[in-house]
Formats: structure tokens, C-alpha cells, sequence
């Protein structure tokens, strides 16, 4: 993946307080954060580890503003530059104090809210980060205590593309889902309604788990075994009816190198978004080939390569099928 260059032009970091089945209070900084190189440092450190998460939800705003103002303080900030930045940050911390009082969570946090640039793209980031205690050094050398950000407590995130929404995309919002719709009250508070149209989404993921396969080296029955698990796991899901949890793959599908196909899936310039149905007809390519020419079809399963009822000559870029059924060797000899 390419490398991009994050500017940040505002930051401020609040705190929300919330623990399980207990009210949420917020600690409101006076003003915004100082832009230097640890605040920076932060920021980079926060769009890393949100983009390595794959268990993404995708959308745009809500059309009914007053349930979900989110909308009304970004165009007021963005489009008519009414609302400076430090006073919509402030404004959004009733919303997301409202909203985690809505679930039994615990969601207490540091909740950094900044507006990035990256390369061409403008973009409003808020995350609610936990914290946790390390250990630091003094100039003494003594051991002491040192409270810090916990980043692999990334409690709760969400990115709007700023120059996508103004641009009229279909989405421009994403956010994490988290497991068992424990993002439910995030997605509520960005006011973010899903958009999410499975076929598309399961072609995309179809491809990167193809890609993936083909590009892991591994042995070509290691492969196709990769590739039949993510049928078998797809296509019941798909026939029950359940929403796909894309940081569950991986595990499912390669518990070999679980990580190694996170990555995969979490890559590539057209994100995948999480928590739709696979589509069961989009599914066929992981486990059979299909081709057509001008005068041939052709459609026949991956594990006939290795049975021997296909044979592939590279050399001779020829198809060889054996075990014909008897109805196509008469209809052959009529010809």
C-alpha cells in the first residue's frame, strides 16, 4: 500500500466517562490541542491502527438532521464556516455522552477529535481511545508509573470524507463496527446510515480472497482447501441470513496466518465494507473457473484440476476433460 501523508490542521482531545450500566459524564478540554510532533505522532498512530482494522461499517448521513444532527455541525463547520472547530468539537460531546448512555458498554475514553488531510483528501476523524498504565524511566533510572493512550483499546472510531460528501458520493462515512454491534451507538452518534449493497461488496471480497490465494504462495492444494473453507463459510452465511463480521474471516477461512489475510482484506484502494449478507451467487468463483470463448463455455470445479478430470498443458495452453458423460460422447458422434 502507498504510503499518505497526513496533515492535521485541528485537534482536540476530551474525555468521556462511561462504565458499564452507569450514566456517561464528559470532561471538556478549554480549548484546541497544540499541533506538535507528538500530537502528530498520536494522530499517525490512530490512522494506522484504524486502517488495519478490516471490521469496517460504510454510509453516509442520515436524512432526518434532527434525530441525527451530525450532518447540520458538519456543514455548518465545512460548508458555511459558521462553526469554528474547538466549538464543534464541544457541540459533538452531548451526542456521543447521549448515545453511550444508550448501551450497558463500557466506553470510557480519550476522545480525540481532528481534522486531517490526507494528500488530497479532507477528512474528520473522532475515536474514543481507552487508556492504560505502562512503566517509564526517570533520569534517575527509577521505575515509575506512566499512564498512556491504549490504541489496541480503540474503543470506537469513525472517518467522514470530507471531500467525498461535498463531491455527492453515495458513501463517505466509515466507521468500526466492533463485534456483536457493540458499535451501534458510534454509528448512531455519527448519524450514519449504512450503504451497503451486498452483491458488490461479496464480488469485492470474492477477489481479494482470490488474490490473496494466488499471491501467498502456498501449495496449490493448501490454495484451493483456503478458498473452499471461504465458500463453505460464505455460503452459510448467506443462507441464513447472517451479516458478515469481516475481522472473523480471516480466523475461518486461514487459522493458519490469521493476520496475514486481515491485512489482505483490510488493503486495496475500494474498501470492503463489513455487516452484509454475502450474496450466495457471487460466491461460485472461489470454487469453480469459468470461461467462455466465441464458440465454447466452459465451467467446471477447482478440485477437478487435482482429481484429474481436468488437465491444464501450459505448454500446449490446452484443456483436457476426462470422464465425459455418455449423453455428450453420443451427441459428440453425431457431428
Amino acid at each position: 500500500m502507498s504510503t499518505v501523508q497526513h496533515t492535521v490542521s485541528n485537534l482536540v482531545v476530551h474525555k468521556l466517562r462511561k462504565e458499564p450500566d452507569r450514566p456517561a459524564a464528559v470532561e471538556l478540554r478549554s480549548g484546541g490541542c497544540r499541533i506538535d510532533e507528538a500530537a502528530v505522532r498520536m494522530v499517525e498512530r490512530l490512522c494506522k491502527v484504524y486502517g488495519e482494522r478490516s471490521s469496517k461499517g460504510y454510509g453516509r448521513f442520515e436524512d432526518d438532521e434532527g434525530e441525527f444532527p451530525m450532518a447540520a455541525l458538519v456543514r455548518e463547520h465545512v460548508v458555511d464556516r459558521s462553526l469554528e472547530f474547538v466549538p464543534l468539537a464541544e457541540r459533538m460531546m452531548p451526542l456521543l455522552q447521549a448515545c453511550a448512555e444508550d448501551d450497558s458498554l463500557d466506553a470510557s475514553g480519550y476522545v480525540i477529535v481532528a481534522r486531517i488531510q490526507e494528500g488530497g483528501t479532507d477528512t474528520l476523524w473522532v475515536a474514543v481511545v481507552g487508556e492504560t498504565v505502562g512503566s517509564a524511566m526517570t533520569g534517575a533510572l527509577d521505575v515509575v508509573d506512566c499512564t498512556h493512550l491504549d490504541f489496541s483499546a480503540l474503543h470506537a472510531a469513525g472517518r467522514i470524507d470530507l471531500t467525498a460528501w461535498q463531491r455527492g458520493d453515495e458513501r463517505y462515512i466509515s466507521f468500526l463496527r466492533g463485534r456483536g454491534g457493540a458499535a451501534g451507538w458510534f454509528k448512531r452518534f455519527l448519524g450514519c446510515s449504512d450503504v451497503v449493497i451486498a452483491l458488490d461488496e461479496t464480488k469485492k471480497l470474492v477477489q481479494r480472497l482470490t488474490d490473496f490465494a494466488e499471491t501467498a504462495q502456498l501449495a496449490p492444494p493448501e490454495r484451493d482447501a483456503l478458498l473452499e473453507r471461504a465458500h463453505g463459510y460464505l455460503d452459510e452465511l448467506g443462507e441464513s441470513g447472517a451479516p458478515l463480521a469481516l475481522d472473523e474471516i480471516a480466523r475461518e477461512v486461514f487459522p493458519e496466518q490469521p493476520e496475514r489475510l486481515d491485512a489482505a482484506l483490510a488493503s486495496g484502494e475500494a474498501p470492503i465494507a463489513g455487516g452484509f449478507v454475502p450474496s450466495r451467487r457471487a460466491l461460485r468463483p472461489l470454487v469453480r473457473f469459468s470461461a467462455s470463448g466465441e464458440q465454447w463455455k466452459l465451467e467446471f470445479d477447482r478440485n477437478g484440476l487435482r482429481s484429474g478430470a481436468v488437465h491444464y498443458d501450459r505448454d500446449a495452453g490446452t484443456l483436457v476433460l476426462s470422464g465425459l458423460p455418455d449423453y455428450l460422447k453420443r451427441m459428440l458422434q453425431e457431428e
